[in-house]
């Protein structure tokens, strides 16, 4: 029997079908709103407080949701369950970062921990913050140093209390530059603590998704200034300006101090107090010093300052975490670090200030190294995962009652079940966890402490009118409660007698 092309071509047609009906079906991506050809999702991105936008594609969508943007898809993680089982779990598959053109790559923070590639340099920023302030234990020689500088930030707001933003900034920079350079600030307007609040400030807005539409558009780094559309590259040479001028000058007073015989221990010092130190270590030195005070500058003033406005907002919070310090330290002297493990309450206050205020709304992205199947859905190589910290830490399932600011949530007691301690979620997760946790828990609690021992805070009151602030967040990587005005008093003429005591 002679075989046709009629036969040859039914025989083909039915291969291809078997074909596609015993292939291996791939998992789809996690849900989304539907983007449109080619562009994908890029008009549904937000440009302001984008967790919000987020955790109702969450609450739309699941836990998992993601859209798609150019051809890469975007992952959502709206939940501390997949987050854990993600990138804490599986952190091997999601340590790196994605390319952000304008924060990046033009201005130049991809030298930088936060954006810095995963790889054998990002392993060695990690063993150097690791080998200096990775545990509570290695952080306890820098404690004088902190309730120090906390006890000078106290004199300050007694004597200027309406420049408490400022106080706060000079600080925080007071106590990392210790750290990080054995820099001692100067007492008023201090040229490295202004270019970290510069550099900061650049970055979060630099970094901040949809911000700049050449992220979005790589190729657009390529326009002329001059090109209609090319006016937001006159930013570019200022900013990368101060990013170098900020990451070179506190290094170079080290080399210097080191080369005079005068550099205190730091940081830098220690590692930089050897013969045989290449150019590329140098290189990595100065980015991994810079990165300690660059990240932990800004985070404490945003949560030392989101804890002004609560006890602004909840005075009953404040009375009873001042009843704990007097009960535990009473009101002849300031406490210390010593006295922290016998204030529950005032521990689970400042556990209450980090979920209230997520001083990092959206973590900074993680990107999948490796293709992955999660909970069924697929995670292309090259995602862009980006954890939901705002929402972790406002989702009712974890923490009831989310917009109330109630630490005794974190308080074991009869008939109340112990919440998550917002820590877990707050700096991060796995392998890009923030290495400088010990650090700002430390210096948020004794700045919190410290301030309720001797002040008393309250709405402020102009022309007889009480101004009762509001909780509204910056937009940006690094977020802060808008500002606010409050009535700062000593408790006491004991009070302020302790505040002025060296």
């Amino acid at each position: 029997m002679a075989i046709n092309s009629l036969d040859v071509g039914l025989a083909f047609v039915g291969l291809i079908t078997l074909w596609i009906l015993l292939r291996p079906k791939k998992a789809p991506l996690p849900p989304g709103p539907k983007g449109l050809p080619i562009i994908g999702n890029v008009f549904d991105m937000p440009v302001d407080q984008e967790w919000l936008t987020f955790a109702k594609w969450g609450e739309e969508y699941g836990p998992l949701s993601s859209v798609t943007v150019l051809g890469t898809p975007i992952v959502f993680v709206n939940s501390a369950k997949v987050a854990q089982e993600m990138l804490d779990k599986k952190s091997s598959l999601y340590a790196d970062r994605p390319v952000l053109q304008m924060g990046g790559e033009l201005v130049g923070w991809k030298n930088a921990l936060i954006l810095l590639p995963y790889g054998d340099r990002f392993r060695r920023y990690r063993r150097f913050f690791h080998s200096v302030i990775g545990s509570n234990a290695l952080m306890r020689p820098y404690r004088p140093m902190q309730e120090m500088q906390t006890r000078q930030f106290l004199r300050k707001v007694l004597k200027d209390p309406e420049q408490l933003q400022e106080h706060l900034r000079h600080t925080a920079g007071a106590i990392v530059l210790r750290i990080s350079h054995g820099y001692e600030v100067q007492e008023k307007d201090d040229p490295f603590v202004a270019l970290a609040d510069k550099a900061n400030g650049e970055f979060s807005i630099a970094s901040t998704p949809g911000a700049f539409l050449v992220d979005t558009f790589p190729a657009l780094r390529h326009v002329p200034q001059w090109f209609p559309g090319g006016g937001w590259k006159k930013i570019i040479k200022p900013w990368s300006e101060t990013l170098l001028e900020v990451s070179n000058r506190p290094h170079n007073h080290v080399k210097q101090q080191l080369a005079a015989g005068t550099a205190p221990v730091s940081f830098s010092s220690t590692l930089l107090d050897r013969k045989d130190v290449s150019a590329e270590e140098d290189f990595d030195i100065k980015w991994a010093s810079f990165s300690m005070y660059a990240g932990g500058s800004d985070t404490t003033v945003s949560s030392i300052y989101a804890f002004y406005l609560a006890m602004t907002l909840f005075p009953h919070v404040a009375k009873k975490a001042q009843a704990e310090i007097d009960a535990v330290v009473g009101t002849d002297r300031l406490p210390t670090f010593d006295d922290r493990e016998h204030m529950p309450y005032s521990n689970a206050l400042l556990k209450e200030v980090l979920r209230w205020n997520a001083v990092t709304p959206i973590a900074a992205p993680h990107v999948a190294i490796q293709e992955d199947i999660h909970d069924g859905y697929l995670i292309p190589k090259g995602s862009v995962i980006i954890p939901n910290i705002w929402k972790i830490l406002h989702d009712p399932q974890m923490y009831p009652d989310p917009m109330t600011f109630r630490p005794e949530r974190f308080i074991a007691s009869e008939g109340n079940k112990l919440e998550n301690d917002p820590r877990q979620y707050c700096f991060g997760f796995g392998r890009r966890i923030c290495p400088g946790q010990h650090l700002a828990d430390g210096s948020i609690w004794i700045g919190c402490v410290l301030t309720l021992a001797v002040f008393d805070i309250s709405n402020h009151v102009e022309n007889g009118v009480v101004n009762i602030p509001i909780h509204e967040n910056t937009r940006g990587t690094i977020s802060h409660p808008k500002p606010f005005k409050c009535t700062i008093k000593p408790r006491s003429e004991k009070a302020a007698s302790l505040i002025m005591m060296e």
